[in-house]
């Protein structure tokens, strides 16, 4: 279980006990930093008896209740009560902090049907989930043959086989409603299981997928993103984004979720931004709104028959629009001088990435051999050039 990085005796992740979250995001996804732990009240005896568990690194989480006379820890493996059977996790989170988690998701503590914690898995036990986990490979292959023959408008996105082999949770993205009841007895002939089929969205196909976002870091869905929202073009529209599908989509295929991470900000410095003001009239014509520019408090104008932009204040445009609506118009934009930062790097003329000769340097050796060939052209001919054509005849 444990990765390379923080992996510790027996494959326990040192990161996940010692820091409360692995350092690497790779041996548990959706790791959560109990800030409760050190506090008076988490007293493991008198706490809360529920406790979070993961499975598949955190593909999937559920509640279960410790009805054991033992007190986990995170990162411990336990067998709980699985489907006829039982099923292998690891805890995730402990204490107060998974009271507050149950009160944020509206879920009773006292409610009486949480699965129970069985016991501590043994060897044996992690024995047969290591064998069963191995098949979920070769089952997604043959699960997709399957749906493919039976031409089902569906994409089989993961297999999810319990510790004890006993049942397979297949995950799959579709559009429309699919009838797989004879898939599902095909499944349970081929894999000699039960099968419980359970649909899925585009973001939550990611988030099991993972992989590295154009920022350069792992997907937000795949190491602490839980809470799904709707993300739509308006968000990119305030934050003066280009409405650009395949640089606004994700993984997913769909609109990145980090478009509303910044969104509030956006709406706060627009507050100050008038309203009604997308056209100007001026003398020369009518300025049309390009952008705002939070940073700097401007907003750029651009006149129908000129191509420059215009940089105008907030102050200046409430005076034009108050102009506009007594009836009169300003001669021209009183437009501002935007500096750049005084923190930006000058850019350098030429940027040798590759090492190489750079292509200023062919050029001016190549300027020298034109201009060497010209003067030779344009030299007049020498005495030693008429003895050269007497030797010649």
């Amino acid at each position: 279980m444990g990765c390379s990085n923080c992996g510790g005796p027996k494959g326990k992740p040192n990161g996940c006990k010692n820091n409360g979250g692995c350092s690497s995001g790779s041996c548990n996804r959706m790791n959560v930093h109990d800030w409760l732990a050190n506090l008076p009240f988490s007293d493991p005896e008198s706490g809360c008896r529920i406790v979070e568990i993961s499975f598949n690194n955190g593909s999937r989480k559920d509640y279960f209740r410790n009805t054991t006379t033992q007190i986990f820890e995170k990162g411990d493996m336990v067998a709980v009560e699985g489907v006829s059977g039982f099923d292998v996790g690891s805890i995730s989170m402990t204490g107060e902090i998974v009271r507050l988690q149950l009160k944020k998701k509206e879920i009773d503590e006292r409610n009486p049907d949480f699965k129970k914690i069985l016991r501590r898995a043994s060897d044996r036990d992690l024995e047969i989930m290591a064998t069963n986990k191995a098949r979920e490979k070769d089952a997604m292959i043959r699960a997709r043959a399957i749906a493919r023959q039976l031409k089902l408008e569906m994409k089989m996105s993961e297999v999810e086989i319990q510790a004890d082999g006993r049942k397979a949770t297949f995950f799959y993205i579709a559009d429309d409603r699919v009838d797989f009841r004879e898939l599902i007895k095909i499944y349970a002939s081929e894999f000699r299981l039960k099968v419980e089929m359970k649909q899925i969205g585009a973001r939550q196909e990611a988030a099991k997928v993972g992989g590295i976002g154009s920022c350069g870091r792992e997907l937000c869905c795949a190491t602490w993103l839980s809470d799904f929202k709707s993300v739509n073009t308006t968000a990119a529209r305030y934050q003066n984004l280009s409405i650009n599908q395949s640089k606004l989509s994700g993984q997913c295929g769909r609109l990145k979720c980090c478009l509303n991470y910044e969104l509030d900000t956006y709406l706060d410095a627009l507050q100050n931004f008038p309203d009604n003001a997308e056209t100007l009239q001026v003398t020369k014509g009518t300025a049309i709104l390009i952008k705002k520019d939070i940073f700097r408090n401007l907003m750029w104008y651009a006149l129908p028959q000129s191509s420059r932009q215009y940089p105008l204040t907030l102050e200046t445009v409430k005076k034009i629009r108050q102009q506009n609506l007594q009836g009169t118009a300003p001669e021209e934009l009183e437009t501002v001088e935007v500096q750049a930062s005084k923190h930006a790097e000058p850019e350098p003329e030429f940027v040798d990435v590759v090492g190489q000769i750079s292509l200023r340097s062919l050029d001016k050796n190549e300027r020298k051999k034109k201009q060497h060939q010209q003067r030779q052209q344009n030299r007049p001919p020498g005495p030693g050039h008429q003895q050269n054509r007497r030797d010649r005849k």
